[in-house]
């Protein structure tokens, strides 16, 4: 019985919102006052204006500070009353605290909640495996305030486990970028599932907000001259290089630099081995030597005991060592020798 009453009330509750306890307290001291003033003698403290009120407030909420309290039997039994309706009263109010939280929990599982965030990175479109693995990276490179907007084919928060807000639905769709906060994020990663809906999107996101650093993942980079129509500032990373879309994101601009590297002409990387004839050379010797005359700059080394990305300056490098390094063209060792002697 007392079972089906505790469920009777909460499904109360939840259909009457918050009139229900407001209903409840304002009846328990509209009522209990005058029965008080019945019950206690003729001039007591207890139900004067100044201090019933706050009687009321302690015994309905069961702390019961014992600065006020009935002399008669029949204000024990108003008393009583008091902390029946304060009980029924904190059990309502909890009960639809309890509710809105979880209601809100759910919304944001949904998708459905706009997110209360700015300055943040925005990853459109969501890949099983790929987009875990790109916001894993994203939070080892210490970025932070990642909302997820994906499809609608995605029901529920993919990744609830990891600090990344979730927005659900279609993001061509205005009102689904504006529960994203696109228009105030700082980055935007548009990846898509194939670059046409990729194209759309770009599209949809440069018109909310034209200011933001905004990267498309492209299948096909033949498609980027598109994308240069719509804001040439935005950049596209081949979608097949997930590293490089991470970096991108966290350090615009990069992916300028990896294409410059990797198209014919101009400056471009190399490896080359010091010849055996030098012995062993000093890292700050050989990054100077050949930066002052050919104008390359040393990336790495690889030495007996494995590769080593940016060498310390103070440093060796053993005769032998193979040298990684951007320049105008391939060095050889014969310029290698008579630069570093």
């Amino acid at each position: 019985m007392t079972f089906f009453l505790s469920r009777l009330l909460a499904r109360w509750v939840l259909t009457r919102g918050w009139l229900l306890p407001v209903v409840v307290v304002v009846f328990v001291f509209a009522t209990s006052w005058p029965l008080m003033a019945l019950a206690e003698p003729a001039g007591s403290d207890l139900v004067r204006p100044g201090n019933y009120w706050w009687y009321f407030v302690v015994t309905a909420a069961t702390v019961g500070y014992g600065d006020f309290s009935p002399e008669t039997v029949a204000g024990h039994f108003v008393g009583a009353y008091v902390i029946i309706g304060g009980i029924a009263t904190l059990t309502t109010v909890f009960t639809r605290l309890a509710s809105v939280l979880e209601q809100a929990k759910g919304r944001r599982m949904q998708g459905i909640e706009p997110v209360r965030v700015s300055g943040h990175t925005v990853l459109i479109g969501y890949t099983a495996g790929r987009t875990e693995r790109i916001v894993a990276q994203l939070l080892a490179d210490g970025v932070t305030g990642l909302v997820l907007c994906a499809g609608e084919e995605v029901p529920a928060h993919p990744m609830p486990a990891e600090p990344v807000d979730f927005v659900r639905g279609d993001p061509t769709v205005a009102d689904v970028l504006a529960r994203a906060a696109v228009h105030r994020a700082a980055t935007v990663l548009v990846d898509m599932p194939d670059d046409n809906a990729a194209l759309a999107v770009a599209v949809t996101v440069d018109h909310a907000n034209p200011e933001a650093h905004v990267v498309v993942a492209l299948r096909d980079m033949n498609r980027a001259e598109l994308v240069r129509y719509v804001d040439p500032r935005i950049k596209c990373v081949q979608w097949h290089t997930p590293r490089m879309v991470t970096e991108e994101l966290a350090s615009p601009g990069i992916a300028d630099v990896y294409t410059e590297l990797m198209t014919a002409g101009g400056a471009s990387t190399y490896s080359t081995r010091l010849p055996e004839a030098l012995g062993r050379v000093g890292t700050e010797r050989c990054r100077v030597a050949l930066g002052r005359t050919f104008g390359a700059t040393v990336l790495a080394a690889r030495t007996a005991d494995g590769l080593v990305v940016n060498p310390a300056w103070d440093g060796e490098l053993p005769a032998g060592s193979v040298l990684y390094y951007v320049g105008p063209r391939k060095l050889t060792e014969a310029e290698i020798t008579s630069a570093v002697s």
